[in-house]
């Protein structure tokens, strides 16, 4: 699946909504792993559900961060797919606005914990795979070891307001059903 950093994947809400799942993609698109693509409409769709879900959350902060994404990723927002959507299929026709966003920007793989919603038999037509972000980060993890552990401890050392450890960062990853990764992570971290 994965062969170079010149591959790109659209992340869709789904893997932008949990904070740890998220920054970790980001840290491993910092490395130059792989180039992250999301629209508008995602980077609304995780912040809304987010907002529903935690409303101890302040709008303010998450809309901070959806700045700071496209900042550090100044060409990962995608647009002009909205002429795609009308001619799409897909199970849920809510997510076709995903695989539009996927489409125009030739991304290779749509990132989602929701692979039901795009089976694989819609989206090979345009040579696009859906795949579960456990596999994703396993896959860059395996292709450049010392930049996948480099994005965790960036991950880990970011946090400071308050700081956090390894473990806890670890733990937050296996709660968010990244399973391998984490077993991959600590397994190379205690190999160092």
């Amino acid at each position: 699946m994965l062969h170079s950093g010149r591959f790109t994947a659209l992340l869709d809400a789904y893997v932008l909504y949990p904070a740890p799942v998220r920054d970790l993609l980001l840290c491993l698109a910092e490395q130059q792993l792989y180039r992250p693509k999301w629209s508008e409409l995602i980077q609304e769709e995780w912040k809304r559900n987010l907002l529903q879900n935690r409303p101890d959350l302040k709008e303010t902060k998450l809309i901070r961060t959806i700045e700071i994404m496209n900042r550090a990723f100044p060409d990962a927002e995608v647009n002009g797919y909205s002429s795609l959507i009308k001619n799409l299929t897909l199970p849920d026709k809510d997510d076709r606005h995903v695989l539009a966003a996927a489409i125009r920007s030739r991304s290779d793989v749509i990132v989602t914990f929701n692979l039901k919603d795009f089976p694989r038999k819609f989206l090979e037509d345009f040579q696009i795979e859906p795949v579960h972000p456990d596999l994703f980060i396993v896959n860059l993890i395996e292709l450049d070891e010392e930049k996948g552990i480099s994005a965790f401890d960036q991950q880990v050392n970011q946090l400071k307001n308050p700081p956090r450890t390894a473990d806890f960062i670890l733990e937050k990853l296996e709660r968010s059903n990244l399973k391998k990764s984490v077993k991959l992570i600590k397994d190379t971290l205690k190999s160092r």
